[in-house]
């Protein structure tokens, strides 16, 4: 697993093993993710989604604590895959990253909490799922127009962006700030800190 540019992020590049009758990779290892985040990956609740050529879904996020933090992967079609710094007092507060996620290169990402999640479907019936460190709990979450212009996402020239409804109708990045929607950057690295802290006691109690 790679950090990439915004702190609390992560993409994995499996290797994938092909021959005559297809091919095969592992898409998570818990090893190597709790050796890179520190803490194992919690696991409540699995999504799939199946979407057509030009959707976008997202900029989607949860309160933290505890937030939801994910793990994605496109394992049809292609993807898009857009992590978005939303966590007010963070150094790179209002950025993004976007990673093609894809049936060929089979990468992965993880976004840990608080940050926000999109992605556009590049090719028509793409499918991603995602692994969720929370259950869907509508109180706690959000979302952020994935067209505002203070974001500045570059979506893919060419494809006309289908959003839901509940996503058309999403605050732009400064209205959330003003409404205190946003995590803090200090909320979710404490509740990383808790995480960690909850990992090691495990592991003593195992030794």
């Amino acid at each position: 697993m790679r950090p990439l540019d915004i702190e609390g992020a992560w993409v994995d590049r499996p290797r994938v093993f092909a021959d005559r009758r297809g091919h095969f990779h592992e898409w998570f290892r818990a090893d190597a993710f709790r050796e890179v985040t520190g803490h194992p990956l919690r696991l409540e609740q699995a999504n799939c989604s199946r979407s057509g050529r030009g959707t976008l879904r997202g900029v989607h996020y949860a309160a933290v604590p505890p937030g939801q933090a994910k793990y994605v992967t496109c394992v049809s079609g292609a993807v898009l895959d857009v992590v978005v710094d939303l966590r007010t007092g963070s150094p790179t507060f209002g950025t993004w990253e976007a990673v093609r996620l894809d049936d060929r290169e089979h990468r992965a990402v993880y976004l840990s909490e608080g940050l926000g999640h999109a992605f556009m479907a590049l090719e028509e019936g793409s499918v991603v799922v995602y692994l969720c460190s929370e259950g869907y709990a509508p109180q706690r979450e959000f979302g952020i127009h994935p067209l505002d212009p203070e974001l500045a996402i570059r979506w893919p020239d060419g494809l006309a962006p289908q959003l839901s409804d509940k996503d058309a109708a999403a605050p732009t990045l400064a209205e959330a700030e003003r409404r205190g929607l946003l995590p803090t950057h200090e909320e979710c690295l404490a509740h990383r800190r808790r995480l960690r802290s909850g990992a090691r006691g495990e592991a003593c109690v195992s030794s």
